[in-house]
C-alpha cells in the first residue's frame, strides 16, 4: 500500500491538477463547481452524523457516495462513469411516498439533520449556478448538469422525510 500523501505542494502556485492531468487555476470554475458539490456533501455527511433514524442515514449513505463519484466526473476522473439520477429520482420517488400531510412551507430548523440538509440543498442550488455557465459553453456534459439540477430535489426531500419523521417521534 503507498504512503499517504497530504501535501504535494502542487499547489503552492495557486493551480490545481484535474483527474486527467490537466492543470488548471484553483479558480476555474470547474473546480469552483466540484468544490462546491463537496461542500454539499460535507453538509450531508453532518445530516448523516446527526440523524436518528437508521433508513434515512442509509439513503444519506448512499447520496454521499453518489456525490463522490458525481465530483469525480467533474473532476475529469476519465475512468468514472457520468453522473447517473436514478438514485436521486429514487430518492425523490421514496420521500413521496413516504411523506404524510399537506404541503406546508419548511423552516430549515425542525431538527438538526433536517437543517443540515436544508444547507446541503442551498449548496447544492449554489453548485447549479455556477454549472450553468459551464454547460452553455460545453464544458460539461448535460449528464452532468442534469444531475446537478436533480441533487437539489433529492436533498429537499430528504429534510421533508426526516423533518416529518422528527415531529412524528421526537
Amino acid at each position: 500500500m503507498p504512503d499517504l500523501i497530504i501535501t504535494t505542494k502542487g499547489g503552492d502556485r495557486g493551480e490545481t491538477s484535474l483527474c486527467n492531468g490537466q492543470r488548471v487555476p484553483k479558480d476555474h470554475p470547474l473546480v469552483e463547481l466540484y468544490g462546491t458539490v463537496d461542500e454539499c456533501q460535507a453538509h450531508v455527511g453532518m445530516a448523516r452524523a446527526t440523524c436518528p433514524f437508521d433508513e434515512v442515514a442509509q439513503w444519506l449513505l448512499k447520496l454521499e457516495e453518489n456525490m463522490s463519484y458525481a465530483m469525480g466526473s467533474l473532476a475529469k476522473c476519465d475512468d468514472l462513469p457520468e453522473p447517473d439520477t436514478a438514485l436521486l429520482e429514487e430518492i425523490v420517488d421514496k420521500v413521496t411516498s413516504e411523506h404524510r400531510g399537506p404541503f406546508r412551507f419548511v423552516r430549515p430548523g425542525d431538527s438538526v439533520s433536517g437543517a443540515a440538509l436544508h444547507v446541503a440543498r442551498t449548496v447544492a442550488r449554489r453548485a447549479e449556478r455556477v454549472a450553468v455557465g459551464l454547460y452553455r459553453r460545453g464544458e460539461i456534459t448535460e449528464a452532468q448538469y442534469v444531475y446537478l439540477n436533480r441533487l437539489s430535489d433529492a436533498i429537499y426531500a430528504l429534510s421533508l422525510w426526516v423533518d416529518g419523521l422528527c415531529r412524528e417521534r421526537c
